[in-house]
């Protein structure tokens, strides 16, 4: 038996994580999240049309446009961002299908950092931890600051490589 090294705990929830968002149908972002007491797994979801809907790769991405006004060293200016309103978030679907009392001082490991709709949600739902791999420069700022006012840590896992895929099984 060959030895290899133990992953720590934020690599072996975040390798979860992208497993989960395997399952995701979307064609624009595949995001997996995992509800975590301890070292428990307590549920698992990712992106998608609700269930028993046609999802974006059947019928296609519903994109609505938004615009924002931000400030930007002092100056003010409109950003306009695009997002798919068919697609349920992953951090929503682990909301819905997770109990309260399990998320009271859990940790949430997500594979994208959540967008604002998600972070405030989140900030609602009793957890304590935030972990992500991949950056959402769009709402960063203001998730950022928010976590810090809930008290909920709110990191990014460095070093992190997502998992390859598993190579094709030989007949």
């Amino acid at each position: 038996m060959g030895s290899h090294p133990r992953k720590d705990w934020d690599t072996y929830f975040m390798d979860i994580a992208f497993m989960v968002s395997t399952r995701s149908q979307c064609p624009r972002r595949q995001v997996g999240a995992v509800l975590v007491q301890g070292k428990k797994l307590l549920g698992t979801a990712y992106n998608g049309a609700p269930m028993g809907v046609p999802d974006c790769s059947e019928d296609g991405c519903m994109i609505a446009e938004e615009y924002e006004l931000v400030k930007d060293g002092g100056e003010e200016k409109v950003v306009k961002k695009q997002r798919c309103v068919r697609t349920i978030h992953a951090e929503q679907n682990l909301l819905l299908f997770t109990d309260r009392a399990d998320r009271e001082g859990s940790t949430v490991y997500v594979t994208d950092e959540p967008c604002w709709t998600c972070a405030n949600m989140l900030a609602n739902s009793g957890i304590t931890e935030v972990v992500f791999c991949r950056a959402y420069p769009k709402d960063s700022g203001k998730v950022r600051t928010m976590m810090e006012q809930k008290g909920i840590a709110f990191r990014g896992v460095e070093h992190y490589r997502p998992p390859t895929p598993a190579a094709e099984p030989i007949s």
